[in-house]
């Protein structure tokens, strides 16, 4: 895909960040999160994501249209090189390699900020996800089944890691 560019975001980002999470909510397709998000949530969120927990957005003609962030995986010591994962993509962009694009971004990130290795918890049922996650050579762990509630249903989540 042409003309995007990859960025750590800004505080003036903050808003179209909320804006696609907020879809990833609606669209019940990324997260157990069931009630959309508001600015001072995410702003806080932002606000907790600086230093080595990196968020990263990609723009296509001056318009945000995906972000990922490093999330910490636990506050324990012993996982200090460890982060957790997070790719939101615009609705309308979706499934056209944007996904990769900040992945392997947000992969540089980390190896740039000391993590060794990364992992996420995704939906069975995301194809966009599964698809990126496999090309990406990330591997499947396994499946918490019925991890979750969404929309009052017991949901599985699968676990994927990636050595860098």
């Amino acid at each position: 895909m042409q003309n995007i560019g990859i960025r750590r975001a800004i505080p003036a980002d903050v808003e179209e960040i909320l804006h696609i999470y907020n879809q990833g909510i609606e669209d019940r397709i990324a997260t157990l999160e069931e009630e959309t998000k508001d600015y001072d949530y995410m702003n806080k969120w932002f606000a907790e994501h600086q230093g080595r927990h990196a968020v990263l957005v990609a723009e296509k003609n001056d318009t945000i249209i995906g972000w990922s962030s490093l999330n910490p995986y636990s506050h324990r010591c012993a996982y200090h090189g460890v982060a957790d994962l997070s790719i939101y993509i615009r609705r309308e962009h979706r499934g056209k390699g944007i996904g990769s694009i900040l992945l392997k971004a947000l992969e540089e990130e980390a190896r740039n900020s000391e993590f060794y290795k990364i992992v996420l918890f995704t939906f069975p049922f995301n194809g966009y996800g599964q698809g990126l996650y496999q090309k990406m050579k990330y591997r499947t762990v396994g499946v918490f089944e019925k991890q979750g509630i969404l929309d009052g249903k017991p949901t599985d989540v699968m676990i994927m890691e990636k050595l860098l």
